[in-house]
């Protein structure tokens, strides 16, 4: 029915207004074809993700309707756990009267069956604009015996009840389990325990991550370990630049250790984050902005004998502004998609990628789904080599300084490298209609018009752009424009002025003319071309830039370090 609706438009005509059109006409005129979604509707958070330890199969979970998943053996295609994508939890409980929010999972938990801890939601409204109501957030157990395709929750009250005692909280929600040996051997603890981050807040103080260490075998009761991290409220890591601000609020916390291959228990100490924050005078269930950041950082142990997460970088996760609420999970060597791929143990996170702004925008119903997930990627820990010092390189931004050597004025930077995980990543490249194009030496202003250009909207464009040393004090801008007729085009480009890729969709739409609701904002982010040797010249940093083209989604990916997520429509 969705097919043969949408056939009946006419594409060479100029667009009506997409609100008059009939229900599903427009299903698949965007659908992407490599990014995770559910079979209709509206996708959430991403969360809940796990490797069952009986099969080696990924399970990756979002939000809709309740808790809701697929698996995957090679992070390329994946298969809904339940019919029309059919949730496997659902709210209605004595602990979840009103909704179940994010959460995530120990593959082998209770009697050694996968074990979901979630928030349990019993009151709304929610939101750090407004007080706080007491019980309105809990954690809550459910187990699953049937490969993920349910989760039955525990016949008990919630195992965390409330936020730390007299703490006026903003928010406590979005629990995420992890192991770690650095706060086995820092907290005494029993070796491979678990510890459960709970983001949120305090009111008048700032964002917060609330840290509880497992107590027994059974996961029934967690132990308090105060605010493991904690940042004033509304402020910024450096001048902001690289990495936004904290907000007033944190959410969908992740922890996690990565060395230069990957997932490593002994690694440094990462953590992906949302934070939330508005623009004086604030209104109340606003967030004028929503942040996807990360950090990392030094583990140590206060005067109060409580752990303490210090951050000594930070940077945005994805500086889309439609890009949110990041979740990831250890997938380990011995899975199967890693088998496949003889894959090391890796850190996979996934991307929300919000379809109507977080509810603000009333995108035509005729769609009927909206949404997705961004293309998977593997976190590591990423090293830049052979940096000149400089200003640049000093700043307080989204790197740090791992070694100096004070003889030829060189720095080796350490940064969160981030990569379209290997998997997706080679069957996107594996079309039999790739070419290359000629490299070229462009010294003037305007345009050059390639020999060859994509014939769809999936495609993969990956190019490296070298600047002259003189491009450092100027406007210059470079790019690519893609997507182009004679109404629409997007231009995607790197300018020096302020350091950053721009992604230009002002012109990107031709049905944003006739219909609300499709966001036709630029999006831009900061990327830093370090100053390196090379061969004994001094030069500025290749931009190496990749842009993939899903259908209406679009993801622009440079240097390993950098992202932006967003929707051409």
């Amino acid at each position: 029915m969705a097919s043969w609706a949408a056939a009946q438009l006419d594409y060479n005509s100029a667009p009506p207004n997409l609100s008059t059109l009939t229900d599903t006409s427009l299903f698949s005129t965007w659908r992407p074809k490599a990014h995770v979604l559910p079979p209709f509707g509206q996708i959430g958070d991403p969360c809940m993700h796990y490797t069952d330890p009986l099969t080696g199969v990924f399970h990756v979970g979002y939000l809709f309707n309740g808790g809701s998943g697929a698996t995957t053996d090679d992070l390329v295609t994946y298969t809904d756990l339940n019919a029309d994508g059919d949730p496997f939890i659902v709210a209605g409980g004595i602990n979840d009267p009103v909704a179940v929010f994010d959460g995530s999972v120990i593959p082998s938990g209770i009697n050694g069956l996968p074990t979901l801890l979630y928030t349990s939601v019993s009151y709304l409204p929610i939101q750090w604009t407004i007080a706080y109501t007491r019980g309105s957030e809990t954690q809550s157990l459910a187990v699953s015996s049937d490969g993920g395709k349910n989760f039955t929750k525990l016949e008990q009250g919630p195992v965390i009840p409330s936020p730390p005692f007299a703490v006026n909280v903003t928010g406590f929600r979005d629990p995420y389990v992890f192991q770690s040996a650095q706060l086995d051997t820092l907290l005494n603890s029993t070796e491979g325990a678990w510890y459960v981050v709970i983001s949120g807040g305090v009111h008048g103080d700032g964002p917060s991550q609330f840290l509880y260490r497992q107590h027994d075998v059974d996961f029934q009761y967690w132990e308090e370990m105060g605010q493991w991290w904690h940042e004033t409220a509304n402020s910024t890591w450096g001048n902001g630049d690289f990495a936004g601000r904290w907000g007033f609020n944190f959410e969908t916390g992740n922890v996690f250790t990565l060395d230069e291959e990957g997932y490593n228990e002994d690694g440094q100490t990462f953590v992906t984050l949302g934070a939330e924050w508005s623009l004086e005078p604030t209104v109340p269930q606003v967030s004028d902005y929503r942040e996807m950041l990360w950090a990392a950082g030094n583990v140590s142990r206060s005067d109060a004998s409580e752990a303490r997460f210090t951050p000594t970088m930070a940077g945005k996760l994805d500086w889309g502004h439609s890009a949110y609420a990041a979740a990831g999970k250890v997938l380990p060597a011995s899975s199967v998609a890693a088998t496949k791929s003889a894959a090391p143990d890796r850190f996979i996170s996934y991307v929300w990628l919000t379809g109507n702004f977080y509810g603000t925008q009333s995108f035509p119903a005729a769609q009927n789904w909206t949404g997705a997930l961004l293309l998977p990627r593997e976190l590591s820990l990423g090293a830049i080599s052979n940096v000149v010092d400089n200003d640049l390189s000093r700043e307080t931004g989204s790197w740090s300084i791992s070694a100096e050597d004070t003889s030829s004025g060189l720095l080796q930077l350490s940064t969160l490298r981030q990569n379209i995980a290997r998997e997706p990543l080679a069957a996107l490249l594996a079309s039999n209609k790739s070419f290359v194009e000629p490299g070229q030496t462009i010294s003037r202003p305007g345009s050059t018009t390639f020999a060859q250009s994509p014939d769809t909207k999936f495609f993969v464009v990956m190019a490296n752009l070298s600047f002259p040393r003189s491009a450092r004090e100027t406007d210059l801008k470079g790019g690519f424009k893609i997507l182009s007729s004679e109404h629409e085009s997007t231009k995607i480009y790197y300018q020096f002025s302020n350091e950053s890729i721009i992604v230009d969709r002002s012109n990107s739409s031709a049905a944003a003319e006739s219909s609300a609701g499709i966001d036709i904002r630029n999006e831009a982010g900061r990327l830093r071309l370090f100053d390196v040797v090379e061969d004994g010249d001094e030069r500025i940093e290749t931009l190496e830039l990749m842009i993939v083209v899903d259908n209406s989604i679009v993801e622009i990916h440079a240097n390993g370090r950098f992202a932006i997520g967003t929707w051409i429509r």
